[in-house]
């Protein structure tokens, strides 16, 4: 039997291909006035696409051919060289991307409907996430798991949606820099998080609970500046 470790990033795939078919049609439009390329909701469904993709990078199978690779890239990171002797939770890769696409994803747009800064929030996630695969490549010249898709997706569509929220929704520079922040404070608190459980400050249960906090975290982060801003 296989283990959903192993077997969610196929799903996700299989979610792709059903939200790339929906979004070619009008059922994840919030205003059918404009271009869907000028729709923060559109655009946030489209994000969560992206990071589908990605997801399946990282952990399905890499643009070497790897299976399940980015978790040796982050033991690595963490100071474990044999992936084998890794003390990285496999619950906690899971928990981490099932919060931060599975739920957050939906969420944002949802809401973004009603509160168009919060479908701009989803962008914190996949913005500073390019950065996190772009800096170890650019130090140490090597491809990482996700790095590809997170320059060739990511960059583009975050800027894009940077773009239409100052442009279109008038959400100001305040906005773009709440999102960009909230993406930082939400890896910050997901690296050190896991390094505290490494040392063993906190426990396994305790690790997976705060990955399915952190987006919701960051999604206040951007909520409370903006409405604070436009009040």
């Amino acid at each position: 039997m296989l283990s959903f470790t192993y077997v969610w990033p196929y799903m996700g795939m299989g979610a792709a291909l059903l939200l790339a078919l929906l979004l070619t049609t009008d059922a994840l439009r919030s205003d059918r006035s404009v271009s869907r390329w000028r729709d923060l909701v559109w655009l946030a469904w489209a994000g969560m696409l992206a990071y589908l993709v990605h997801q399946f990078e990282e952990h399905g199978i890499d643009a070497e051919g790897r299976h399940y690779a980015f978790r040796a890239f982050l033991c690595a990171g963490v100071g474990f060289v044999d992936p084998k002797s890794c003390l990285v939770p496999y619950s906690f890769i899971t928990s981490v991307n099932v919060a931060a696409v599975w739920l957050a994803g939906p969420a944002a747009a949802l809401l973004g409907r009603r509160w168009p800064a919060l479908g701009l929030a989803y962008f914190a996630i996949p913005f500073v996430n390019m950065f996190a695969h772009l800096g170890p490549s650019l130090t140490s010249g090597t491809y990482n798991p996700g790095e590809a898709t997170a320059v060739v997706l990511f960059l583009p569509l975050s800027l894009w949606a940077f773009y239409v929220a100052l442009a279109r929704y008038r959400l100001g520079w305040h906005a773009i820099i709440a999102t960009v922040a909230a993406g930082v404070v939400l890896h910050a608190i997901l690296m050190g998080s896991l390094l505290a459980f490494l040392r063993g400050l906190i426990g396994s249960t305790e690790l997976d609970v705060i990955q399915y906090l952190n987006p919701l975290i960051a999604g206040l982060i951007v909520y409370a500046v903006t409405k604070k801003r436009s009040a």
